[in-house]
C-alpha cells in the first residue's frame, strides 16, 4: 500500500501543473471573445466617424464628466485610436475576426488544431494591407495607420518605391500560392477554357462537334515490341540439355508475356494522355452548350396565393383542443404527463406522454371518441411516433394555409439540393419544406381519389425540375389518357419533351401510342445497358462524368445522357385497356431502368389490386397517397391504413420504404403552369423533341409465325364464321365451333397472323380485316401458290 502511495504523488503533483479549461469555463470564455470581438468591431468602425472630435479627451481619460463620440465611449476611443491610428489602420479590423473565431472555437469545443494557422495568416494579412495601404495612400496615414506609414516610410529609404512595389507583390504571390493554391497551370488552363468557350460560340458549334472533330484527327498508336534479345533470357547453368531446353521455353514465354504487358500499358498511358489533352485544351465536355444562353424560370412566373410566409397561429384553437383530447383520455382512466403542439399549415400535431403504463392499443382504439370530441375530420393516431416515446395525435387545423409552390421552390433547402431530380413536394407538418430525390426513389407511384390532388401533385413533380434542370439534363413522356392535364406541356416539346420519331404530337393520348412508347423505353434501356458496358461504368451518373472528361468517343457510339422521366396520368385506364401489354413492360422498366436514368412517375384514382398489381408494387418503394375512399384503398397503396382519415385538398401521405411522412401538397395553379412553360418556350429550343428509338410492333400482335401446316383443322370454319359476322372475338368462335377457350385464343392468333383480323384492342372486339367469303377465299388461295 506505501509503494502504491509514493507512486501517486508524483503523478498527482504532474497533473496539478496541467491547465486545462473546463466545458464551462470554455463557454465562458468563448462567449467573452466574441462580445469583446463586437465591441471592438463597433469601437473601429465608429473611429472614423468621432476620432477628431474624441482626440482631445485621450488624456482626459479617468473624468467622469467628459464623454466621447465613440459608439463605445472613452472605452471605444482609446481603444481604436491604439489599433486604429497607432497600429494597423484599416487593417485592424482583421483583430475583432479572428477574436470572434477564437471564441467560437471555445465556445462550441472545436478542435483548435487550425486555429493557430488562422492567427498566423491573419496577422501576415494585417502587416501586408497596413503597408499596402500606406504606400498608395501615402497621404492618408489613417487608412494604413502608424505601423504600416513608418514601415512604408522605412522601406522606401532603403529600397525606394519600385523595391516596396516588389516587395508588396512578392507578399501577394506568398498569400496566394501558399493560402489559396494558385498556380501558372490553373490560370493558363482558366483562360484557356475561357477562350475556347467564346471561339465555339462563335463558330455556333456544340461540345461534342468538338470532340468528334479531334478523335478523327487522332494519331494511331503502334505498339511496339521489345526485341527479344534486349532482354536477359531467364536461364540456368545446368549440365542437363533437357532441363536447358525447358528453361529457354520458360523464358520465351516470359518474354512474350512481359512484352503484352508493355503494351497494354503503352495503351492506356496515350489514351489518358489524349483526354487530359482535351480537357487541358477545351475544358469538360459541357452538355447546356447547344442552349448556353437558356434561362430558368424565374419566381414572379408563381403565385404567393395570398400566403405571407408563416402560419397563423389560433392561441384559443390551440387550448380547446388540448382540453378536449385531455379530456376524452381522462374519460377512459388515461393520464397525461405532457403534451407539445406542432403547428403545421394544414394539420397541427399534438405529441402527449401517458403518465402510467398504458397500452399504445388502447389509445389508438379512441380514434373515432377524439375525432367526435373535436367535431373534426381525419384524425389520424400515430402510435408511437418513430424515434421518439411519445404519440401522436394529429388535428386538422380549422383554417388551413395555402402551401404555394413559389414558396417552397424560392426554399434554401430547395435552392441548395445538391440532387440529380430534386422535387419540391410541400411541407411537413411542422411547416418545413420537402425535398426528395426522384434518382433515389426510383420510381414514384401516387394515388388518390377524384379531385384529391393528383394532377396538382404531378404538376408539382414537373415544375420542380424545369425550375432545377435544364433541357440537355432531363427529358420527359407524358402520358396523358383525359388528353386535357398535361396539354400545356406542349409549349416546351423541343426543350424537355421526348415522343417517337413517327409521332406528331410529344405528349402521348392513344393507348396504342402508349404501348409503342413504353416498348420504345425498353428499346433505349437496353441500348443505355449496353453503352455502359462498353464504358465500364455501373450507372448513369459515373457514365456522363467519364463523357465529360472526354474519355468516351462519339465516334463509338457514345453520347451523353439525359435522365428520363415518364410521366402516366390515370394509369388504371391503360390497365383496363390494354392490360398486361402495358403492365409488362412498364414492370420491365422499374426492375432495370433505375441505374440508366430512366424513373417512372405513375398517378391513378382507383388504387385497387388489379390496378396496383404486386409486381408493380414491389418495384415502386416510393408512394404517395392523397385521400382515398376507403381503409381497402389505403392498404393497397400504403400497406397501412391512412389515407382514408386525410382532409382532401393537397393533404397526403408519403412513404419511401420506411416511415410514412403527413405532407401538404404544394398548390400550382393552370394559369400558373401556362406562365412557366410559355416562359420556356419563348426561348430558342433544340431543332426538334428527343427522339426515342424507333419501334416496329409485330403485324401479328401475339409474335408467333405461324406456318400453314401448323394450323388447327377447324381454321378454315373459324374463319368464315368471323367473316360472316364480322366480329372478331374468341368468344364467338367458342359458341358457334363449341371449343373450348384456349383452342379459340390459338385460332384467333393463327387468324391475326393470317392476316384476316386486327391486333388485340383490349376489352373491344377485334377489327376483321376480310370483307367477305369471296375474298376470304382469295386471300387463303394466295398462300397455298
Amino acid at each position: 500500500m506505501a509503494k502504491k502511495r509514493t507512486k501517486s504523488k508524483p503523478a498527482s503533483s504532474k497533473k496539478g501543473f496541467s491547465f486545462k479549461l473546463s466545458k464551462q469555463n470554455k463557454i465562458i470564455l468563448g462567449s467573452l471573445l466574441v462580445l469583446l470581438s463586437i465591441a471592438l468591431f463597433f469601437s473601429f468602425t465608429s473611429f472614423y466617424f468621432s476620432w477628431q472630435a474624441d482626440q482631445s479627451l485621450l488624456t482626459e481619460f479617468r473624468d467622469r464628466n467628459e464623454q466621447a463620440n465613440n459608439l463605445l465611449n472613452k472605452f471605444g476611443a482609446s481603444v481604436s485610436h491604439f489599433f486604429m491610428y497607432r497600429g494597423f489602420g484599416v487593417a485592424s479590423f482583421i483583430f475583432p475576426i479572428l477574436l470572434c473565431l477564437t471564441g467560437l472555437y471555445m465556445f462550441l469545443s472545436l478542435d483548435k488544431k487550425g486555429l493557430l494557422s488562422k492567427w498566423i495568416w491573419g496577422m501576415v494579412f494585417i502587416i501586408w494591407i497596413s503597408i499596402a495601404l500606406g504606400f498608395f495612400a501615402y497621404e492618408r496615414p489613417l487608412l494604413g495607420g502608424l505601423v504600416g506609414f513608418e514601415m512604408n516610410d522605412f522601406l522606401q529609404d532603403y529600397t525606394g518605391k519600385i523595391g516596396v512595389l516588389l516587395l508588396l507583390i512578392f507578399g501577394l504571390t506568398v498569400i496566394l500560392v501558399r493560402l489559396f493554391k494558385f498556380s501558372p497551370e490553373g490560370i493558363a488552363a482558366f483562360f484557356k477554357r475561357k477562350s475556347k468557350s467564346l471561339a465555339t460560340e462563335f463558330q455556333n458549334g456544340g461540345g461534342k462537334e468538338i470532340i468528334m472533330d479531334i478523335d478523327k484527327e487522332q494519331p494511331i498508336v503502334i505498339d511496339t515490341y521489345t526485341h527479344k534479345e534486349d532482354i536477359p533470357p531467364l536461364t540456368t547453368e545446368t549440365d542437363n540439355p533437357d532441363t536447358n531446353e525447358i528453361t529457354s521455353k520458360i523464358a520465351d514465354k516470359e518474354d512474350s508475356i512481359e512484352m503484352e504487358v508493355e503494351k497494354i500499358t503503352e495503351e492506356k498511358e496515350e489514351k489518358d494522355i489524349l483526354s487530359e489533352k482535351l480537357v487541358a485544351d477545351f475544358g469538360e465536355f459541357d452538355p447546356t452548350l447547344e442552349l448556353a444562353n437558356y434561362k430558368f424560370p424565374h419566381l414572379d412566373l408563381l403565385d404567393p396565393h395570398g400566403a405571407s410566409g408563416g402560419i397563423t397561429i389560433n392561441q384559443e384553437e390551440l387550448e380547446e383542443n388540448k382540453n378536449k383530447i385531455v379530456e376524452t383520455l381522462k374519460n377512459y382512466k388515461i393520464g397525461i404527463g405532457q403534451i407539445k403542439a406542432t403547428i403545421g399549415p394544414t394539420v397541427t400535431l399534438y405529441e402527449i406522454v401517458p403518465v402510467a403504463v398504458v397500452r399504445i392499443s388502447k389509445i389508438k382504439n379512441l380514434e373515432d371518441d377524439i375525432a367526435l370530441s373535436l367535431a373534426a375530420l381525419g384524425i389520424r393516431i400515430i402510435a408511437p411516433i418513430p424515434g421518439k416515446g411519445t404519440i401522436g395525435i394529429e388535428v386538422p387545423n380549422k383554417n388551413p394555409s395555402v402551401v404555394s409552390m413559389r414558396s417552397v421552390i424560392a426554399s434554401s433547402k430547395f435552392q441548395k439540393a445538391e440532387m440529380e431530380l430534386p422535387i419540391a413536394f410541400g411541407k411537413t407538418i411542422s411547416n418545413e419544406t420537402f425535398v426528395v430525390d426522384l434518382a433515389k426513389m426510383p420510381h414514384l407511384l401516387m394515388a388518390g381519389a377524384t379531385g384529391q390532388g393528383k394532377s396538382v401533385g404531378l404538376n408539382a413533380v414537373l415544375t420542380s425540375l424545369l425550375y432545377k434542370k435544364h433541357p440537355a439534363e432531363v427529358k420527359f413522356i407524358l402520358v396523358d389518357p383525359k388528353k386535357v392535364e398535361l396539354t400545356l406541356y406542349n409549349k416546351i416539346e423541343r426543350h424537355y419533351l421526348a415522343k417517337l420519331p413517327d409521332s406528331e404530337e410529344a405528349i402521348i393520348t392513344d393507348n396504342t401510342k402508349v404501348i409503342h412508347t413504353l416498348n420504345s423505353l425498353c428499346i433505349e434501356m437496353d441500348n443505355r445497358y449496353e453503352m455502359l458496358k462498353l464504358a465500364m461504368v455501373r450507372n448513369i451518373k459515373e457514365y456522363n462524368v467519364k463523357f465529360k472528361a472526354r474519355k468516351l468517343n462519339p465516334n463509338d457510339g457514345h453520347k451523353f445522357l439525359p435522365y428520363i422521366v415518364l410521366v402516366i396520368d390515370e394509369f388504371a385506364d391503360l390497365i383496363m385497356s390494354a392490360g398486361k401489354e402495358v403492365e409488362t413492360p412498364i414492370a420491365r422498366l422499374a426492375q432495370l431502368a433505375r441505374a440508366i436514368g430512366i424513373h417512372l412517375v405513375i398517378a391513378t384514382q382507383r388504387p385497387s389490386v388489379n390496378v396496383i398489381t404486386g409486381l408493380i408494387k414491389a418495384n415502386f418503394p416510393a408512394r404517395l397517397a392523397f385521400r382515398v375512399t376507403s381503409k381497402i384503398d389505403s392498404r393497397t397503396i400504403l400497406d397501412t391504413q391512412g389515407a382514408d382519415q386525410l382532409i382532401g385538398r393537397g393533404d397526403m401521405l408519403f412513404t419511401q420504404g420506411n416511415d410514412i411522412t403527413r405532407l401538404q401538397c404544394a398548390f400550382v395553379d393552370t394559369p400558373e403552369v401556362a406562365k412557366i412553360t410559355e416562359f420556356i418556350g419563348s426561348q430558342r429550343a433544340y431543332p426538334e423533341a428527343h427522339l426515342l428509338p424507333e419501334y416496329v410492333g409485330d403485324d401479328s400482335g401475339t409474335g408467333i409465325d405461324y406456318d400453314i401446316s401448323d394450323r388447327d383443322a377447324l381454321f378454315r370454319e373459324a374463319a368464315e364464321v368471323i367473316v360472316n359476322a364480322q366480329q372478331g372475338s374468341a368468344s364467338l368462335i367458342q359458341r358457334k365451333l363449341k371449343l373450348g377457350y384456349n383452342r379459340a385464343g390459338r385460332i384467333i392468333d393463327q387468324l391475326e397472323a393470317a392476316g384476316i383480323v386486327g391486333p388485340f384492342e383490349g376489352s373491344k372486339a377485334r377489327q376483321v380485316l376480310v370483307s367477305d367469303v369471296y375474298a376470304l377465299d382469295q386471300l387463303l388461295s394466295n398462300e397455298i401458290k
